[in-house]
């Protein structure tokens, strides 16, 4: 089966990344790439490290080069009591005050957070 769309325009953007980071700073070798995203960002992990696997057999500069994440937790800030509660767990609603007045503070995000280069 094909590799999901979204998964894999992201592991071509974070590619492309490491590439040019990888030129400015003449690495010849990446040992691993750290990303973070958020658990609502709609990113299926494993998807993510299927599109990577495949792509390190198409460039020579992630040849070899570890995929790792981190998974940043969803946080929801409600605007008539001034507080953060975990979104997964309570959706939209504020558990404090019962409000609907909130938004998602993180947790949709997607970061490069660290390459390492041997």
């Amino acid at each position: 089966k094909g590799a999901p769309m979204h998964e894999l325009s992201i592991v071509t953007y974070v590619v492309k990344q490491v590439q040019e980071i990888a030129k400015e700073n003449n690495l010849t070798e990446i040992e691993s790439v750290t990303l973070e995203f958020g658990e609502v960002s709609g990113i299926v992990p494993e998807y993510l490290e299927d599109c990577w696997n495949w792509y390190t057999k198409k460039e020579p500069i992630i040849q070899g080069t570890k995929f790792l994440y981190e998974i940043i937790p969803a946080v929801t800030w409600c605007d008539d009591c001034k507080t953060t509660y975990p979104t997964v767990q309570y959706g939209k609603t504020c558990p404090h005050c019962g409000s609907g007045n909130t938004w998602l503070q993180q947790g949709n995000e997607i970061n490069i957070k660290q390459i390492e280069a041997r």
